[in-house]
């Protein structure tokens, strides 16, 4: 079973989530990187349902640091980070273990564990685990911007409903990162909640796009062919619940362009080389161009809904029907923004540390 991400710095993800703990380790993590508790716990608020359009199991993520840290900053040797399940339901599944939900993991879970598999809530597969990602990748974006480096997320649309697009980017990462809900309007974010709580009346659920800008990243990483800078990312991006789609710059409109539309046409703007337009979202080759790099990901509607639904059993191996009961989120691109910035975060580093040594995020001389 595959669970660790990375190359020179490694994240790996254990727990379920309705067992003891949830966590993960950092190995590769450069020594005398500061941990920044409030930061950390800022970017797990994010994450956090909260509300009318997200579950009511809400957990007070208390993390604890168990190795690789000593006073206040990270050692270099491997970091361990457990963060314990407190509100659980179980009962709420024990329906469930034969009757896979559609669009979940259930079932595929059942098929390659062979039935061994801890069910509860989704187990390994649902996306409680990835508070463990935000609360390592916070550890990791904290570094990075001291490099000089910011990744902001927003909800671009929900359902529809669509934010405006980004226009100063510092600025508007700054906003990002001071916003619970990720728009850059707050009548996008109004609307967008509206949204969401009408499908909840429904019993149904609904999705959204999230759009990423990283800024601050130089020129010349990332490798070509089969690690290549989208390759990388996208790899770490699809390992997020619900993420069913990502595209970088302008994505699939760029094939109904021309190539004198899509093209960057280089320019000279204090003394640096960039591009004019930024169509290909920051990457030329696999490797980074110097431009900020812009990706969505498309994030499907939650599949824990309300209707009643056609499934199977797995004993009889004839039909059934299924409804749920239970706390679930009408809506999780909102919180999904944490973890696609922490993974980001991961990604950009791990490769960063590839090219200029793992001692990059700490500035060691």
């Amino acid at each position: 079973m595959k669970n660790s991400f990375g190359q020179s710095l490694t994240v790996t993800l254990f727990g379920e989530s309705h067992g003891e703990y949830i966590g993960a380790v950092l190995d590769g993590i450069a020594p005398g990187i500061k941990i920044d508790d409030e930061y950390i716990k800022e970017r797990l608020s994010f994450r956090r349902p909260s509300g009318r359009i997200s579950t009511a199991r809400v957990e007070a993520d208390e993390y604890k640091i168990v190795s690789g840290v000593y006073e206040g900053r990270t050692t270099g040797t491997p970091l361990c980070l457990i963060i314990p399940n407190t509100n659980k339901k179980s009962g709420d599944y024990s329906a469930l273990r034969y009757t896979p939900r559609p669009s979940h993991a259930d079932y595929t879970a059942e098929v390659k564990y062979h039935g061994f598999q801890d069910p509860r809530g989704g187990g390994h597969f649902s996306g409680r685990v990835t508070c463990a990602l935000v609360a390592v990748g916070a550890i990791v974006a904290s570094a990075l911007k001291a490099q000089g480096i910011e990744i902001g997320t927003r909800v671009a649309s929900l359902h529809g409903v669509r934010d405006r697009e980004f226009e100063c980017l510092k600025e508007d990462i700054e906003l990002l990162n001071k916003k619970s809900f990720a728009t850059l309007t707050y009548k996008a974010e109004e609307a967008m909640r509206r949204e969401a709580e009408c499908a909840a009346a429904r019993g149904d659920s609904v999705g959204g796009v999230l759009e990423t800008a990283v800024i601050g990243v130089p020129a010349g990483f990332g490798e070509p062919w089969f690690d290549t800078l989208e390759g990388v990312l996208s790899h770490i991006l699809f390992s997020v619940p619900a993420i069913k789609g990502v595209e970088f710059g302008k994505g699939f409109e760029i094939a109904d362009m021309l190539g004198s539309e899509a093209n960057d046409p280089f320019i000279i703007r204090d003394g640096e080389i960039l591009t004019e337009t930024n169509n290909s979202g920051g990457i030329n080759g696999g490797i980074s161009n110097g431009m900020p790099i812009i990706f969505r990901c498309a994030v499907k509607p939650t599949p824990s809904i309300f209707c009643e639904q056609k499934t199977v059993d797995l004993n009889s191996r004839e039909s059934a029907s299924l409804k749920l009961e239970g706390r679930h989120d009408p809506a999780i691109v909102h919180r999904a923004r944490a973890v696609v910035d922490a993974v980001t975060a991961l990604a950009l580093a791990d490769m960063l540390c590839q090219r200029f040594g793992t001692d990059y995020l700490a500035n060691c001389k």
